[in-house]
């Protein structure tokens, strides 16, 4: 699974996070494969799990997009690969 990514969104809630974030994955052909958010006293979060195996762009460039896109919105954006997460999550 070295095409897959896990993107975490969070920041003070606004119309329009979830739209910007997946126009950005559509516009860098970023299949989003599981999606779970949450709002906690005005605050978004959101993880997704998505596969970049299609995409003609680079994981940095997926990943300097999407942060790009959170600072636009104010939001904080992380994305790790998700065997580098398996890894650090393992006993």
């Amino acid at each position: 699974m070295p095409d897959k990514v896990f993107v975490t969104v969070s920041g003070v809630d606004k119309v329009g996070i979830v739209a910007k974030i997946s126009a950005v994955m559509a516009q860098y052909e970023v299949n989003i494969e599981d999606i779970k958010q949450t709002l906690m006293q005005g605050h978004f979060v959101m993880f997704m799990l998505c596969d970049i195996s299609k995409s003609d762009y680079s994981f940095k460039e997926i990943k300097e997009a999407l942060v790009s896109a959170g600072a636009e919105l104010g939001m904080e954006i992380w994305v790790q690969k998700k065997e580098i997460f398996d890894c650090m999550h393992q006993i």
